[in-house]
């Protein structure tokens, strides 16, 4: 599915000077702001503890910023988003079709009303066979296929993904990653994509919004131009390599910032 170029994209969501507080008193986030443009792939990348997560949380309506606000465009809700966690978080006990038929079921939905739409995403994630397994009898990769599917069967618009391969081995992370852009083709969905990995934001992103340590806020934002599909030879490219160390170097700023802190 066609998607405009960047710069000439419809804004679904703005986070405008957004502040999250937890008990304690620890600051996760303080004037967060940030747009979401219909179509981006968006990597937020920063040093751990600075609130890449919370953010995440927040856009979804699992739990309400402390101060700021978050807006959607409209024909755009919190009810229209499809989330990946870290941990596929599977039912053991429901066979995986089962478990991806668990948004629908709580829409209301009766499966057989939906068994074609379950199958059919299956099939996007190559676990077609497998309709019937139980998550103890999948891999690693498989099961977060298996979130992959869940997330993408309700045709979201906006599709939240908090590091869903980070625990995964490097050759199974970069197959994913491929089908993951795959995918995005397929259905035209807007990504954001939590991540610690530099190389990865740089080879599935076209925006890389790179975040301050603690309390947590965009301090720096990398356009990613390069043409989509992307493979093999997109990460072997030399301007992958000076688009990674742009990165790494907004990285390194976050983490060791003048003067000790980020204006």
């Amino acid at each position: 599915m066609p998607v405009a170029p960047l710069g000439e994209r419809a804004a679904i969501l703005h986070m405008r000077e957004v502040d999250k507080t937890f008990s304690g008193q620890v600051v996760a986030l303080r004037r967060m702001s940030l747009q979401v443009n219909e179509g981006d792939f968006i990597s937020l990348l920063g040093p751990s503890g600075c609130g890449k997560s919370t953010a995440l949380r927040l856009i979804a309506g699992l739990m309400p910023p402390t101060l700021g606000r978050i807006e959607w465009e409209a024909g755009a809700g919190a009810d229209d988003i499809g989330v990946v966690f870290q941990e596929p978080t599977l039912m053991p006990w429901a066979t995986v079709e089962k478990n991806v038929f668990l948004p629908f079921r709580l829409r209301g939905q009766r499966f057989p009303a939906v068994r074609d739409r379950i199958h059919e995403v299956l099939a996007l994630v190559g676990l077609e066979k497998f309709a019937k397994s139980y998550p103890r009898e999948l891999s690693g990769g498989m099961k977060m296929r298996v979130s992959i599917a869940r997330a993408i069967a309700t045709n979201p618009r906006l599709i939240l993904m908090d590091e869903p391969f980070a625990a995964l081995d490097e050759i199974t992370r970069q197959k994913l990653n491929d089908d993951l852009l795959a995918l995005k083709a397929s259905t035209g969905a807007t990504v954001i994509f939590v991540t610690h990995s530099v190389f990865e934001s740089v080879f599935l992103s076209d925006r890389i919004l790179v975040m301050a340590a603690r309390p947590g806020r965009v301090i720096s934002e990398i356009e990613v131009t390069a043409p989509y599909p992307r493979g093999l030879e997109w990460r072997t490219s030399p301007r992958y390599g000076e688009v990674a160390r742009q990165t790494s170097d907004a990285l390194n700023g976050a983490l060791h910032p003048v003067g000790g802190l980020v204006a």
